[in-house]
């Protein structure tokens, strides 16, 4: 059974910030729904989320959204964490939208604990793509800023992973 390991920007990095009722948001959202739907039309049923704000929640929700339309059913959700208490920080309303997702998924795996959050963040997304046949990367390719789903797509190429872009500014998909 095929798996997809989800991995893409925090909100900061958007042009809309955390706006989710901007239009460039609502394409990516709907760009996504509509790429979850196609991998899982070539077998998907596995989805590796990795738990953070933006793209990871987004996706999820969208994974939700898809779970639910008829025929979708056996489609599975799997959240890797960096970290217990990642999501400390966070405002009750985005804990909550986690919450919802963390409680549907199949399986929850804690990468590690004790470390500095940038090595156990780095071993998530290592750890999801280590799970999965395919990256969907909702990524700019922009290298003069150095990023966790920069570093994680490099990783994707080094293990020979498909990989499927999605822009963020235009939604346009692209694969490698």
């Amino acid at each position: 059974m095929k798996s997809c390991a989800i991995t893409g920007h925090r909100p900061s990095r958007f042009k809309w910030k955390y706006n989710e009722n901007n239009n460039g948001c609502k394409r990516l959202k709907k760009r996504l729904y509509t790429q979850l739907g196609l991998l899982y039309e070539q077998g998907v049923r596995n989805f590796w989320l990795g738990g953070s704000l933006g793209v990871d929640l987004w996706a999820g929700e969208e994974l939700l959204r898809l779970k639910k339309q008829s025929g979708y059913q056996d489609l599975r959700l799997h959240l890797a964490l960096p970290f217990e208490g990642h999501d400390l920080n966070w405002d009750a309303a985005q804990k909550k939208r986690m919450a919802v997702l963390r409680d549907a998924c199949a399986s929850v795996a804690i990468v590690g604990q004790g470390e500095l959050p940038a090595v156990l963040y780095k071993r998530r997304n290592y750890y999801m793509v280590d799970h999965a046949d395919i990256l969907l990367a909702v990524y700019d390719n922009d290298r003069s800023i150095r990023s966790g789903t920069g570093m994680t797509v490099n990783y994707a190429k080094k293990r020979g992973r498909k990989i499927i872009f999605i822009h963020p500014d235009s939604a346009i998909v692209s694969d490698l």
